[in-house]
């Protein structure tokens, strides 16, 4: 503790300096990476935020101002300005505090420069310091193992982000764990993926081979199913058409590794929360026939895409109950 307080002592020197931090936006269905820089300057103190941030980004001065001071760090009294590149790009969600704060940290040397290079950031952090889950772990997890870098998240978010990258990625549960890691002080463990509890796999609503008779139509689910074929089921009400479209998810074969990365990358844009122990199981879309055509197909615009029931059934079964009647 005494070791924080002296840190705090330091940020009260009027001194310019510069940092860069990687971090990750959400576009879509891609994480293009952004550029965290922070600069630190003389005069009244004051917390700028630019590099087009929405609302919620803006909030973040608050936060990481308090989280700075909660954890004993204290708060630079000078000009920081924290620039979002590409300015271009908007930027949403609550991502971007902790890169901000490991940026604040760095660029009065209480971290090394050269480290942060290898390392990307993304997490929400709490007034006291606590790091939160943030949407899309998983997506940004693909693409910061391309780029050959280590990740830190939230601890919540990192069940899910081991998943796009099984080898380098952290999750910390507070600011300070992030500090003592980098800082070589209490070495964080590598989260590891977790071999799937067979247990844990989600039964079917109805098992196909409950269903008395209609041989034909079971005999057709099948091959349907088996080759990845569309299927139209035609009868009078009452004969079990939907009772057996609903049987589709207990006979299809859980998801490859490629198409579970491509259908989190959509769930993510749609802002839904991943279950790591489900995350092979083939969706099953039902939309009520009242559905509209944006609903149905997606819409919106810039970081505030969403996508439709169409694609939130990528890999799986779109099954469309009396459609348009």
């Amino acid at each position: 503790m005494h070791a924080v307080m002296g840190h705090h002592d330091s940020f009260q020197r009027a001194i310019m300096a510069f940092t860069c931090v990687y971090s990750r936006a959400l576009w879509g269905a891609e994480t293009p990476l952004v550029r965290v820089e922070v600069h630190l300057s003389g005069g009244l103190p004051q917390f700028n935020l630019v590099g087009l941030p929405e609302a919620e980004v803006r909030e973040s001065r608050d936060r990481v101002r308090a989280a700075l001071n909660h954890c004993g760090f204290g708060f630079p009294l000078q000009r920081v300005t924290v620039n979002l590149a590409p300015a271009e790009l908007p930027k949403h969600s609550s991502r971007y505090d902790l890169p901000i704060a490991i940026g604040i940290l760095a660029a009065f040397n209480h971290l090394p420069h050269a480290l942060l290079e290898n390392w990307e950031f993304a997490g929400e952090l709490g007034l006291n310091g606590d790091l939160c889950a943030i949407h899309g772990a998983l997506p940004m997890a693909v693409a910061v193992a391309q780029a050959g870098h280590w990740l830190m998240v939230a601890r919540a978010s990192a069940p899910e982000a081991v998943h796009g990258y099984p080898a380098g990625v952290y999750g910390a549960t507070h600011l300070r764990e992030v500090w003592d890691h980098l800082t070589s002080r209490s070495l964080l463990p590598l989260v590891h993926l977790e071999p799937q509890d067979r247990a844990a796999v989600i039964m079917p609503e109805i098992d196909l081979a409950q269903i008395r008779g209609q041989s034909q139509a079971k005999r057709v689910l099948e091959i349907a199913a088996g080759g990845r074929h569309h299927l139209l089921l035609v009868g009078p009400p009452g004969v079990g058409k939907s009772l057996l479209a609903r049987c589709l998810p207990g006979i299809c074969t859980p998801m490859t590794g490629t198409e579970a990365l491509a259908l989190a990358a959509i769930r993510a844009a749609h802002r839904e929360t991943i279950d790591p122990s489900l995350w092979r199981v083939r969706p099953f879309r039902h939309p009520h026939h009242s559905v509209t055509t944006a609903a149905l197909m997606g819409g919106g615009h810039g970081t505030h895409l969403h996508p439709g029931e169409v694609s939130l059934a990528h890999g799986g079964t779109l099954h469309l109950d009396e459609l348009g009647t």
